[in-house]
């Protein structure tokens, strides 16, 4: 078997060039645009003081997500999305709320929504974990911020939140494929940890050929190594 050559000079447990720039839109409550390879993606944190009601029953703050991907993020012009949501588009945001909740205990969170939109302005694979993990960057600015305004008697972070895609191409585990390797894979999965490297959500199909446990415990733990990389790179 010939043996894969990645783009950069790769190996297959590295992950892509991975660069931060916060405070990018400096009307939101923290910002972020993240990098990775080619994939670019602005995850913005917004506060309001309008909580939903099954949140203020349980005396709780809420968090949420919205994930879009603007129309020049993709070679192929990517349709605005207005009244009716792109099923894709909604399975992702929820994706990316629930896995940000498990960073924040929202019962120090009482009276506060905050929001996570997330646009993707340059998409060649793993948006959803990039987002992800520059969602928790978003989030991290924006509680510092209450913080320091007093808005929050305490901190409410567990600790971070990163994602990170692992897969099998040509038989061989790739840590965070870009889109020429995930539209080729046999098997793609999107990771999703805590600060623990406890498992969130792990989302894994076997597209072109089924996968053995063995393997999957191997792709999640190449997975590990990469989010650990990442939540480096948060901290910083």
């Amino acid at each position: 078997m010939m043996k894969l050559t990645r783009a950069n000079s790769r190996t297959n447990s590295s992950i892509r060039e991975t660069s931060v720039i916060k405070n990018f839109c400096p009307n939101s409550y923290g910002s972020v645009l993240l990098s990775m390879g080619n994939t670019k993606v602005i995850c913005a944190a917004s506060v309001d003081t309008t909580v939903p009601e099954h949140a203020k029953l349980a005396n709780t703050g809420w968090l949420t997500a919205e994930y879009t991907m603007l129309p020049y993020s993709t070679n192929k012009r990517t349709k605005r999305e207005f009244n009716k949501r792109d099923g894709r588009s909604v399975e992702i945001q929820r994706l990316i709320g629930r896995s940000l909740r498990a960073g924040i205990d929202l019962s120090k969170f009482q009276g506060f929504s905050m929001f996570i939109d997330c646009d993707v302005v340059q998409a060649d694979g793993g948006t959803r974990t990039a987002s992800i993990t520059g969602g928790y960057i978003a989030m991290k600015l924006a509680v510092e911020r209450m913080l320091a305004e007093g808005l929050l008697p305490e901190n409410p972070l567990i600790g971070n939140i990163a994602a990170i895609s692992v897969g099998i191409v040509d038989g061989e585990i790739l840590l965070d494929l870009d889109y020429s390797e995930d539209s080729i894979a046999e098997v793609d999965m999107n990771i999703v940890m805590n600060h623990k490297f406890e498992l969130i959500e792990i989302q894994g199909t076997g597209e072109h050929a089924p996968f053995t446990i063995q393997k999957m415990n191997l792709m999640i733990e190449t997975a590990r190594k990469g989010i650990e990389e990442l939540m480096l790179i948060q901290n910083r």
